[in-house]
């Protein structure tokens, strides 16, 4: 059974550099779950607006697709996606019969100051704010485990590979 990890969080929380990490370090197909996004979508958060379910709805069902996909080829993954909400970490869970999660979580003054020290990308600070509002951490009954941004990525893939490697 292929293994599939996402590594989630809010925007500026290290997500596709730990999940990239991650990925190069266990040989495994990493995806960015922004390149899924529908051009709409990223117009929308160019203009400041917070997505909505209905906007979310098709980004995370053609992600589900994209793993599903993988796991039919027996494929291990790694994506880096916000996966704020538990019904949206539900909608990712169709892809395999096994998903884990990473969740990368800090507070919103030390992600606020990571989203201004970072460029090129279509996710504007102002945002931030909402994607707090929607996060719903990880709940007992969900595959994963929680890790402190503080942490350096390198750290953190350390303490993943670790763990993946534990639970085969």
């Amino acid at each position: 059974m292929a293994t599939h990890v996402i590594v989630m969080g809010v925007a500026g929380s290290g997500k596709s550099t730990v999940a990239e990490l991650l990925a190069a370090r266990l040989g495994l197909r990493f995806a960015e779950a922004d390149r899924f996004h529908p051009p709409a979508n990223i117009a929308k958060m160019e203009r400041g607006v917070p997505l909505d379910d209905a906007d979310r709805l098709p980004w995370l069902t053609d992600l589900a697709a994209w793993i599903r996909d993988r796991e039919a080829e027996g494929a291990s993954t790694v994506v880096a996606c916000s996966a704020l909400k538990r019904r949206y970490r539900d909608i990712l869970r169709t892809g395999a019969p096994e998903v884990f999660f990473a969740h990368l979580a800090g507070t919103e003054e030390v992600i606020r100051d990571r989203l201004a020290a970072r460029s090129g990308h279509f996710f504007p600070p102002a945002l931030l704010s909402s994607q707090f509002r929607d996060l719903e951490p990880l709940q007992p009954d969900e595959h994963g485990i929680t890790l402190d941004v503080a942490e350096p990525p390198e750290r953190l893939v350390d303490r993943l590979a670790a763990l993946l490697a534990a639970e085969r």
